[in-house]
């Protein structure tokens, strides 16, 4: 084969010389000259930037069709996902083994299915047979939902285009479908991306509604390549405690919505419930007021939820160490939280075990929490309750300072809607609409003397 030749382009006229010289032939500039990469038969194979076709540009205020969600008939799913279905988008699903991801899609294929939008439900893992147990159990064995067994994603494709295009797809799971184009088991990299391109495609190309069920590490992150979370429109996942009967759905990604929002479902002997009021599931029990219990109005989206925290300190007698054991909150902003109350307040921690729980199983992520733990480790401190139909929120900061939060007036109304009478939290955060008495608070030293020095 021929040396390819030595080509030396212009850069400042584009005119090309097969021999350098300090001068261009063409435009006269001076040191203009430099060498190019010779073309090989690999570049000139691979070369992109002829032989396509023209893509046809819009303004972004182009008129086009509002989004026509449809609903699942769950109304917490409806809100998770920010609405309901919007056609042709793509849902992963994630959650941990048995906590009700298939049953949840069951029920809500069901519904789509008995309100008239054609519904198909792939199982990659259950035979037919399980499939209708559950359906019998649930008691939606009626309900018209074409249901098959199948792994192979061309068999789906084909079946699918030779029939109308439904108005939901749930794939049951991504990591059990398998490509005879692409090597390697199924669940592997290249066949779970695969599998997905393909079906997502579909899914683009003829509106329909996909849901795709994904598997979990042990670390709770879903299965596979990332690049899949990144492929779909809306990731969410399925979370809750084997040993509580609630569940969450969390929306992590939205493109046609917030990812803010939750699903409150309760499991059943008939399949999941939905909670409307999740407030009362987290307090329920809340009898006499006892040391070391404090009700915080988190915030999801744009849902308050109140839950109670329960802290508990331990005396050591010897110079043990002490344990710190949290469930439900960060670890790491307990740590925080009790070197400010030693810091500024004076309070010593030092040689107590402290132990911190959110009632429930819920799991908070809510700055506005600091308060509501503060008060708790104060009130089992001085073995004093809280005052009685109190709840309390707010961000401390390490100086000390107790500063605002966000929606504080919807925080105090769902507060009053169940009984409460009194709130504590940042100074300038009192919800004037709201029929809740409001005590407020500049520094946490002001919350130590409220909590401990109240008769």
């Amino acid at each position: 084969m021929a040396k390819p030749k030595r080509r030396y382009a212009c850069s400042a006229c584009g005119s090309v010389s097969y021999r350098w010289q300090g001068q261009c032939a063409d435009c006269g500039e001076w040191n203009t000259l430099a060498e190019e990469a010779p073309a090989t038969v690999f570049s000139l194979k691979h070369d992109l930037s002829s032989g396509g076709r023209g893509i046809d540009f819009e303004p972004l205020d182009a008129p086009s069709a509002p989004l026509q969600r449809r609903s699942t008939g769950l109304a917490e799913f409806d809100r998770a996902l920010g609405g309901g279905l919007v056609p042709g988008s793509a849902i992963l699903m994630g959650g941990d083994p048995g906590i009700g991801k298939s049953t949840l899609l069951l029920q809500a294929a069901s519904k789509v299915a008995r309100g008239g939008g054609e519904v198909i439900y792939i199982s990659g893992e259950e035979a037919a047979g399980q499939v209708r147990l559950r359906a019998d159990r649930l008691g939606l064995a009626g309900a018209p939902v074409r249901f098959a067994a199948a792994t192979s994603v061309r068999d789906i494709l084909t079946t699918l285009g030779g029939m109308e295009a439904p108005a939901l797809l749930v794939i049951d799971s991504i990591q059990t479908m398998h490509s005879d184009q692409i090597e390697g088991a199924p669940g592997t990299v290249s066949q779970v991306r695969g599998c997905a391109f393909e079906l997502i495609r579909f899914a683009k190309e003829s509106g329909t509604a996909l849901v795709l069920v994904g598997h979990v590490t042990k670390d709770g992150n879903i299965a596979g390549p990332r690049v899949l979370e990144h492929m779909v429109d809306v990731v969410m996942s399925f979370e809750g405690e084997r040993s509580h009967q609630y569940r969450i759905l969390r929306s992590l990604k939205n493109r046609f919505g917030p990812v803010d929002e939750i699903g409150v479902f309760a499991m059943a002997s008939e399949g999941l419930e939905e909670v409307s009021n999740p407030s009362m599931l987290f307090l329920s029990g809340r009898d006499e007021p006892v040391a070391g219990s404090a009700v915080f109005p988190a915030m999801e989206g744009t849902r308050p939820v109140l839950v109670e925290i329960q802290a508990l300190i331990v005396r050591l007698a010897s110079g043990a160490t002490p344990r710190r054991a949290v469930v439900g909150w960060d670890s790491g902003r307990l740590a925080m939280l009790l070197a400010v109350l030693e810091a500024r307040c004076g309070l010593n921690f030092s040689s107590a075990e402290v132990y911190l729980n959110v009632a429930g199983g819920y799991r908070l992520a809510d700055p506005a929490a600091d308060v509501a733990v503060a008060a708790a480790l104060i009130s089992a401190l001085g073995d004093k309750p809280l005052p009685a139909g109190s709840v309390w929120f707010g961000e401390v900061s390490l100086a000390g300072e107790i500063r605002p939060v966000a929606h504080a007036g919807l925080r105090q109304r769902e507060a009053t809607k169940l009984g409460f009478s009194q709130a504590c939290g940042p100074a300038d955060s009192s919800g004037k609409e709201s029929q809740i008495r409001y005590r407020a608070l500049d520094q946490l030293p002001n919350l130590v003397d409220r909590i401990l020095g109240e008769g």
